[in-house]
């Protein structure tokens, strides 16, 4: 029992404690992981339970990853054991029961851009405004109606029935007709139809019941309330349910987490045991307290401090910039200075740092532009989390939509997709009809396909295209289970005519985007390396739910750029926090909810508890954000550090005058509501555009005086009603064209 020896007392506590729940309350770089991963090991190897009974669930690959090589390091190789993300976990049950739902158990899983894709189509359909409407709020509004577990047929008795909800419900109502057409689920369906399946069918119930006697639940305070209820459903009998988290990390309410999920589990199983894991093994002291000190002033949390034998520690840094490109230029310098090795002892604990210790953590994705910028100027190689995926690569998203129709004819999406990719010679009218005619037959467009009648009334290139087409993808999927996915891979990019298209435009980017879906082969047979009998669907499985964070490269050495969101679950010996300033972080928005300000201060702890060795913290006298360029004020969270933790610029607190104290970045005494730039800066756009067309109404007259936004005043010398020619007073004179120049009438001289 070696590695129980290597716990402390309170994760050893956690590890042999196994009958009955028990919540494990893990902070920051407390060891949960070691904690969960020896109690799997002391359950198997110690007291004889079966891996088949056990169920550990979390939220993404990298960490379901991690916690199963670790176990398997103690145990050894353990197939039959899941340990998964939640959605990989139903998509496991899905693809045993989903025709319990009237599903294909060979049903696709689209990501965000087959849904918005699909979205677009539909509200194409319907001939709905998509500048009065976007994809994103549809997708939202849709999502949300999931979380909820509001059915299309609902919508209007929770939502109502005026002009916004009724566009709302339509699209919802055809977007889920859609994907029951294609044999399809999106990422929410996988959460909310495993839900359905163990409510509405007992046998599966009582079989999942029956194998997972023991539950684990990792990041539980991240759980929405159909995990919640998923887990509820398999752990209600034995209630063997042991859920790990932190209620101060609970970052995620915005996309639907539920903090009162981890705050009220005593409450959900009664005679829980509660193990608080407060000894940290990643950060300072002073970093810790520095954390604390933040945190302690939320009201919702359950109590409980972070401690280490490292005390001490460098102080925090704080630096106030004039500007954001002052504030990038000097994170760059310091980062510059600490990797070229120019520090005193007390900076670090360790020579030769490498750019992959330091990370510059911020609030929007809108602040990165300035850090790349200021990074690239010294030569600083970076790379950004949150940026463009490697999957969402046209070339790469074309060919992954091959490989769903071998896995699934149905998916309609896929195949509209690339039906002229490369060109077959079916233009856009012949595609509207040929999905008319399925719609009416009621059937797949790809069956609809196979009639040879249909085939002939094309033109002679189409017809040839699409049997060459049907031909290819029909054959590999009555195959598909005597090949490989890297022969697949290859019949498709070559049978489809897809590499020959990149190989006869012989460019630059066609090289560039053969090298992509080349670089994509190493990823198939990287996968069958690790199960050389993975079927083309689990690997579909697998890519698909591919998140963010699970793209980073811990062994590029490179500074990541990332949102403080992205960045939970990660560590850098050193942190950069830039923007501490009210209305950005914390953002103006969390002025609006009684509870904002608490998550947005979960969140500056989760980004202080990244660091392990340093952290700075910085922000800017004044900042351009959203075009508006405007002066700030020193973030509340600042304020609350202790200052004695503190080092660099002061964070000044005592009112001089209002105006005096704004431009210095000094506080006021009374509470006052951060600037809102964002929705300021929207203002000004839609007022600036406004004016533009209302000096096409106006009547431009030889003796006018007019005012130019940037030329200033000057007087109308012509006009034909479509340009008016006038001389400023630096004496130029422009011709500028009436309904687009910002000009407005003054008077007459």
């Amino acid at each position: 029992m070696d590695y129980l020896n290597k716990l402390n007392d309170k994760q050893r506590e956690a590890a042999m404690h196994t009958e009955g729940p028990l919540l494990i309350l893990a902070g920051a770089g407390s060891g949960k992981t070691s904690t969960m991963t020896c109690r799997i090991a002391y359950m198997i190897r110690e007291l004889g339970i079966s891996p088949y009974n056990i169920l550990a669930v979390t939220f993404t690959n990298k960490a379901a990853k991690e916690m199963k090589d670790r176990v398997e390091e103690l145990i050894g190789e353990s197939p039959n054991m899941w340990i998964l993300t939640f959605h990989s976990a139903c998509l496991r049950i899905l693809r045993s029961h989903a025709d319990v739902l009237g599903y294909g158990r060979d049903f696709a899983v689209y990501d965000p851009t087959d849904q918005k894709t699909l979205v677009r189509n539909i509200c194409k359909d319907l001939q709905i405004d998509t500048k009065k409407f976007s994809h994103a709020y549809f997708l939202g509004a849709i999502s949300k109606c999931k979380e909820d577990r509001i059915s299309p047929e609902e919508y209007p008795r929770e939502y109502g029935t005026d002009y916004r909800e009724q566009m709302i419900h339509k699209v919802y109502q055809a977007y889920e007709a859609a994907l029951k057409k294609n044999n399809a689920m999106d990422f929410d369906d996988l959460l909310l139809n495993a839900v359905k399946v163990l409510e509405q069918d007992g046998a599966a119930l009582r079989k999942y019941r029956n194998r997972f006697h023991y539950i684990m639940v990792d990041e539980y305070q991240d759980t929405n309330q159909i995990q919640y209820a998923f887990v509820r459903l398999l752990a209600e009998e034995h209630r063997n349910i042991c859920v790990v988290g932190d209620d101060d990390q609970c970052i995620y309410q915005w996309r639907g987490a539920d903090i009162r999920n981890i705050l009220e589990f005593e409450k959900d199983f009664p005679g829980a045991k509660v193990v608080k894991l407060e000894q940290n093994y990643r950060s300072t002291g002073t970093i810790l307290d520095a954390a604390h000190s933040v945190i302690s002033h939320n009201a919702s949390r359950k109590a409980k401090k972070l401690w280490t034998e490292d005390a001490g520690g460098s102080p925090i840094t704080y630096y106030r910039a004039e500007d954001e490109r002052d504030e990038a230029s000097y994170v760059a310098s310091e980062i510059s200075r600490l990797t070229e090795g120019s520090y005193t002892l007390e900076e670090g604990r360790k020579a030769g740092r490498r750019y992959k210790d330091f990370a510059i953590l911020y609030r929007t994705n809108a602040q990165s532009r300035t850090f790349e910028e200021a990074l690239s100027r010294r030569g600083i190689p970076y790379q950004v989390l949150g940026g463009l995926r490697y999957y969402d690569r046209k070339e790469v998203k074309d060919i992954v939509c091959y490989m769903r129709l071998v896995q699934n004819r149905a998916d309609d999406l896929a195949l509209i997709r690339v039906i002229n990719e490369p060109k077959r010679g079916i233009g856009g009218k012949t595609l509207e009809k040929l999905q008319t005619l399925a719609r009416v037959r009621g059937e797949s467009l790809f069956d609809t396909l196979l009639d040879e009648d249909v085939v002939a009334s094309l033109s002679a290139k189409a017809g040839k295209g699409i049997r060459e087409l049907t031909d290819l993808i029909g054959g590999l999927y009555r195959e598909q289970a005597n090949m490989r996915i890297s022969d697949i891979y290859d019949r498709l990019l070559v049978g489809s005519g897809y590499m020959k298209m990149l190989e006869d435009q012989n460019t630059i980017e066609s090289e560039s985007r053969i090298e992509n879906l080349m670089e994509f082969k190493s990823v198939i047979i990287d996968f069958e390396e690790d199960d050389a009998n993975m079927t083309l669907a689990e690997f579909m499985e697998r890519i698909a739910l591919l998140a963010d964070v699970d793209n980073h490269d811990s062994e590029e050495n490179a500074v990541v750029l990332m949102t403080l969101h992205s960045a939970k679950g990660l560590e850098f010996p050193f942190v950069f926090m830039p923007g501490m300033e009210d209305g950005l972080f914390p953002g103006w928005r969390a002025f609006d909810r009684p509870d904002g300000l608490e998550e947005e201060r979960r969140l500056c702890y989760v980004g202080i508890t990244r660091a392990k060795e340093r952290l700075w913290m910085t922000g800017a006298e004044q900042r351009m954000l959203y075009g508006k360029t405007d002066y700030t004020r020193e973030s509340q969270f600042m304020r609350e550090i202790d200052p004695k933790l503190i080092s660099g610029d002061g964070v000044m607190q005592k009112k001089r005058s209002n105006a005096e104290g704004l431009r210095s970045g000094m506080w006021r005494s009374e509470p006052v509501r951060p600037f809102d730039q964002l929705k300021y800066a929207r203002q000004q756009t839609k007022q600036n555009v406004a004016a533009m067309q209302a000096s096409a109404e106006a009547d431009f007259a030889p003796g006018d005086v007019v005012t130019h936004r940037k030329f200033g005043e000057g007087e109308v010398l012509s006009s034909d009603g479509k340009i008016v020619r006038v001389r400023f007073a630096d004496g130029s004179e422009k011709k500028l064209a009436i309904g687009f120049a910002p000009l407005e009438k003054r008077g007459r001289i």
